[in-house]
């Protein structure tokens, strides 16, 4: 038989291994609660982050308004309508051509940064969006590399595109209705001014605008508690 001793001791390596034990399953379970409650969920983790799938170079333009600030209420959609980026990036960065942009995204998803959202570049000319005038100083330009009245846009650049757009519409709170073509801007002056003789634009065409607005509502639509601008 066990000496009264004995058992005290066996209970008492029990109870300190019970002890250790208990410790160890709730340091578990504050690591697994701490893990659960700071995981982001589903696809909305990477949505606004910075996860730079495509490469991205700085080339400034001189092409911009050094007095004024931009106010980011929209994003206008262009295509360079130029045989190569190269050739695109050349002119608007001439000083003579005194036309410019934001960005620059090649048909690889390249993306050539030439401003940042708050400068004033001429990107828009004649333009009339929800009324008012002079859309370089309200929104920024986009420019796809290629021309869309002859080939699509290409999945790199709609991609690239929303990853560069996405965190600007959150920072600037920019409603879809705001996203718009150079071709909806200079006709909208137009109308507004019949008396004009400025040309038209065509770029970008309706079909790749519907294109990528399509696929732009539904990254949106994808982020948590982010109610899609109508």
């Amino acid at each position: 038989m066990l000496s009264k001793k004995r058992i005290e001791m066996m209970r008492s390596r029990l109870s300190n291994k019970s002890i250790v034990i208990i410790v160890l399953i709730l340091i578990i379970a504050v690591i697994l609660l701490m893990y659960f409650l700071c995981k982001p969920y589903g696809k909305t983790s990477t949505l606004l982050e910075s996860a730079h799938n495509f490469k991205i170079i700085d080339y400034p333009t001189p092409n911009f308004d050094p007095d004024s600030t931009n106010e980011v209420l929209g994003v206008v959609l262009h295509h360079t309508a130029e045989p190569t980026a190269e050739n695109a990036l050349k002119i608007l960065s001439s000083p003579e051509k005194k036309v410019g942009t934001h960005v620059v995204i090649d048909t690889d998803g390249t993306r050539y940064i030439m401003a940042q959202p708050t400068v004033v570049t001429y990107h828009a000319g004649y333009s009339v969006l929800n009324g008012r005038e002079g859309c370089n100083y309200f929104t920024i330009g986009i420019e796809f590399q290629g021309n869309t009245l002859e080939d699509p846009l290409t999945e790199n650049q709609i991609e690239s595109g929303i990853e560069y757009l996405l965190p600007i519409i959150k920072a600037y709170n920019i409603s879809l209705t705001n996203i718009v073509t150079h071709q909806m801007i200079r006709t909208a002056y137009k109308e507004k001014h019949p008396e004009s003789r400025c040309s038209g634009k065509v770029d970008i065409t309706q079909t790749e605008y519907k294109r990528f607005m399509n696929r732009l509502h539904i990254k949106l639509s994808e982020l948590e508690n982010y109610v899609v601008g109508e």
